[in-house]
Order: C-alpha cells, then sequence, then structure tokens
C-alpha cells in the first residue's frame, strides 16, 4: 500500500520555489550586504550573518550553533572566500535538517503494517489545523487510501462545521458529535468506524487551547487512551500544525505543545506568505521532531511533504 518514490516532480519543485521565495529574497538581500565589499569570511561576516539568521527566526540556539559549524570550517580551511558563504551555509544547514528529518520522502505514504494509520493532529486555532487536515486527507485519498475524519476539537462550532466542509469537499466520511461534547468519545466513535470500514487512515482534529495548559494536556492524554482502546497502538503519529508566518509565537506553541503531549512529526504551513521561512530550520533542530508536511500555498497541492534535500534547494537556488 505505501511506496517510496524519490523524484519530485516538476510541478511541486515550482510551488516549493514560489512558496519560499520571500523567505530566499529577504535572506539572501540582507546576505549580499553583510558581504559587500569583503573578500573574505571574517568576524565582521559572521557577525552580520548571526543577526541575519537570528531575523530570519531561525532561532537563537540553531543560529549560534550554525555560525560555531562554520567558524570552525574557517578556521580548518584558514581563508574561505565571501563567494564560498552561500555553499557553506547550504551545507551547514542541510547538516542540521538531516540530523532530524531522516527520510526524503516525496509523496503522501503510510507505514503498510499500520491499519487504520491513526493521525492524531493538535495545534491552536488559527494555524491552519483543520485546513491541513483537510489536505492531508485529499492527498491520502489520491493515494489510494480510504480515510476517515474525525472532529473531536468539540470546543467550538465553527471547528466541526469547518471540518465538515472538508469531508464533503474530499468526499471522505467524517464522524461528529454536537458541540460540547466528549472529544474522546468523538474520537473512540471515529477508530470504530475506521475500524467497521475497513478504513487505512484515520486522522482526528483535536482542540488547541493553550491558556489552560493543563486541560490540554488531559484530554489529550484522555483522547489516546481511549482510542487505543480500539487501536491499540494508536495514534501513531501526533502532528502539531504550526503557522511559519508567526515566527517566535510558533516556537512557542512547540514548546507548550510538547510540553503538553508527545509531538512525534510537525506540519508548518503558511510559508508562501512570509519571510520567515527559516523557522523550519529552527523548530525543526531545536526541538528534534521531524518536519513532516508544508504548506506553501491555498490549494489542495500545496501542501507537500518536507523534503530536506529540496527544501534547501529551493531556499538556496
Amino acid at each position: 500500500m505505501s511506496f517510496f518514490k524519490k523524484i519530485f516532480s516538476k510541478e511541486k519543485k515550482e510551488t516549493l520555489d514560489k512558496g519560499l521565495e520571500k523567505s530566499k529574497e529577504s535572506f539572501f538581500g540582507k546576505l549580499s550586504k553583510a558581504v559587500a565589499g569583503k573578500s573574505k569570511v571574517d568576524d565582521d561576516v559572521l557577525d552580520n550573518l548571526e543577526e541575519i539568521l537570528v531575523a530570519s527566526d531561525v532561532g537563537v540556539d540553531t543560529t549560534l550553533k550554525i555560525i560555531d559549524r562554520i567558524e570552525k570550517r574557517v578556521a580548518k580551511d584558514k581563508y574561505v572566500g565571501t563567494d564560498e558563504l552561500n555553499r557553506i551555509l547550504r551545507d551547514e544547514i542541510a547538516g542540521l535538517l538531516s540530523e532530524t528529518n531522516i527520510g526524503n520522502e516525496t509523496e503522501f505514504t503510510i507505514p503498510e503494517n499500520k491499519k487504520p494509520y491513526v493521525l492524531m493532529v493538535v495545534g491552536v486555532n488559527g494555524v491552519g489545523k483543520t485546513t491541513t487536515i483537510g489536505k492531508l486527507a485529499a492527498q491520502f485519498k489520491k493515494q489510494g487510501l480510504k480515510v476517515v475524519l474525525g472532529a473531536a476539537d468539540t470546543f467550538r462550532a465553527a471547528a466541526i462545521d469547518q471540518l465538515q466542509v472538508w469531508a464533503d469537499r474530499t468526499d471522505v466520511p467524517i464522524v461528529r458529535q454536537e458541540m460540547g461534547s466528549d472529544p474522546a468519545s468523538v474520537a473512540f466513535d471515529t477508530l470504530k468506524s475506521a475500524v467497521t470500514q475497513d478504513a487505512d487512515v484515520v486522522i482526528i482534529d483535536t482542540a488547541g487551547r493553550l491558556h489552560n495548559k493543563v486541560n490540554l494536556m488531559n484530554e489529550l492524554t484522555k483522547i489516546k487512551r481511549v482510542m487505543q482502546k480500539v487501536v491499540a497502538d494508536a495514534p501513531h503519529d501526533v502532528l502539531l500544525v504550526l503557522d511559519g508566518s508567526t515566527g517566535q509565537n510558533a516556537f512557542e506553541q512547540a514548546k507548550q505543545f510538547t510540553l503538553a503531549t508527545e509531538v512525534t512529526s510537525l506540519a508548518v504551513t503558511k510559508l508562501d506568505g512570509t519571510a520567515k521561512g527559516g523557522v523550519v530550520i529552527g523548530i525543526s533542530d531545536q526541538f528534534q521532531i521531524p518536519v513532516k508536511y508544508i504548506g506553501v500555498g491555498e490549494g489542495i497541492d500545496d501542501l507537500q511533504v518536507f523534503n530536506k534535500h529540496e527544501f534547501v534547494d529551493s531556499f538556496f537556488k
């Protein structure tokens, strides 16, 4: 059922290039000014580079790590020209991403030995969580997989209705209850329905209320426990959706959610409308959680499987 395909299509690559255009132009515009009139990478260039990386929302800790690696290369090679800085930066960022993002997938796949494959999606309101779920459903269905959605964000009627719109749009079944219902009950019913329908993928939407982390933690723990009554090892993936355009706020959300529950993968949305694409690098490195999906546009096909090599290539193109 699952298959691996290393070829990144021309259409996907063009979408990725376009989606990262603002981040790339902002970053390299600043970098060009930083090395103007310089023939080699010296302390001034490195200080300027540090400021540029932090301003690009790579994050302070990750920035210091990158600068340290470049300093070691400069010391080792004795003389490094500013024309080589792009290549070195590219190598070091690719290296950082490789430490967390092991795979190099280009298609929406699931493990063959997990059926149904249960994906629990977390994230605050407004980050594109429900939209990401809808696009994931569409992409999995395109792969020939049978998908069931669960509307366990029962805190807001709008969240249930929005997920219903995506279920209708993608023509996949949805399990829902009334606003205010027990989220764990919805998750339980969704998994029971999925097993009955012999579904391949289950995607559970959850509420993201960070103002009371204890309640959020208890709720997510209960949802997991109840799902395991139906599928013993569920959820197989806890996907945290972050809005890339919020920069450092995305770091704070990642911090809060990783404290509230075990997050196993990330989806970073809205990268096409921002110059803050560096947030993908920083969050992946700081939290040591793989980025699985990125959003580089509003269309269904603009949610892409994160491919670290293609990302770096587009960022430095």
